[in-house]
């Protein structure tokens, strides 16, 4: 079983986000999220649907931009919502954002909803 997939308590699925992102592994963070699940991202311009939404974003923003993601802070928001406060390094520069990720029944990501600080 890949381990990603084990780590999805709703407690670890961030750090399996960053840690898969920051590898480049876009099959991992595919893993963790439902293959209707959405990311939405106003600084990028746009809603990523679905896993090959999700690849395209990952692909350009993250391995694109040679973006290194370190997770500064995670909080429980409910049963369902975990937000993240992260540091986002790369081409672009330094940015502080949070990461609100919807998590179902299952461990697996629905929705992210993300912003700049």
């Amino acid at each position: 079983m890949n381990p990603l997939r084990k780590a999805q308590s709703r407690d670890k699925i961030g750090a399996a986000f960053v840690t898969a992102a920051n590898a480049g592994d876009v099959d991992a963070v595919l893993s963790i999220f439902t293959p209707d699940a959405l990311i939405d991202d106003p600084s990028t311009g746009g809603c990523f649907l679905g896993r090959e939404g999700i690849r395209k974003y990952i692909e350009q923003y993250f391995i694109g931009y040679h973006t290194v993601t370190r997770m500064l802070s995670q909080e429980r928001l409910g049963a369902d919502r975990i937000r993240l406060r992260v540091d986002f390094t790369g081409d672009f520069g330094h940015e502080i954002g949070l990461l609100d990720m919807f998590v179902d029944p299952a461990g697996m990501v629905v929705r992210i909803d993300a912003s700049l600080e």
